[in-house]
């Protein structure tokens, strides 16, 4: 069993490395391109893309909703321990997980 996982790994490390490459710097670029849309440590910035979200909300936002954990990454300045660390983890995971599927298929 264990040849057979190093095996997968050797033979699909391009896309392996592609995918912890990729989440990676979504974790590293994700607060700055946040804060560039307008959820800053400051709040959320007058006239700004972060703005308009808001106000298609009527203003009030639900705890965990899109815009709130959004606005914590602007907060705090990093993705981690947010929702968005769990979306990224779970996505790289289904996508894993699907690949190997494939696999088995053959």
């Amino acid at each position: 069993m264990l040849g057979w996982v190093v095996s997968v790994v050797v033979d699909n490390a391009g896309t392996l490395t592609a995918g912890v490459v990729g989440a990676g710097v979504a974790i590293a670029a994700g607060p700055a391109i946040v804060s560039a849309v307008g959820f800053t440590a400051a709040g959320i910035a007058a006239k700004s893309t972060a703005a308009m979200m808001m106000s298609c909300s009527g203003g009030a936002t639900a705890a965990g909703g899109v815009v709130a954990t959004l606005q914590s990454v602007g907060a705090t300045g990093s993705i981690l321990g947010s929702g968005v660390t769990t979306a990224i983890g779970g996505s790289i995971g289904a996508a894993t997980g699907a690949y190997i599927n494939t696999l088995f298929e053959k």
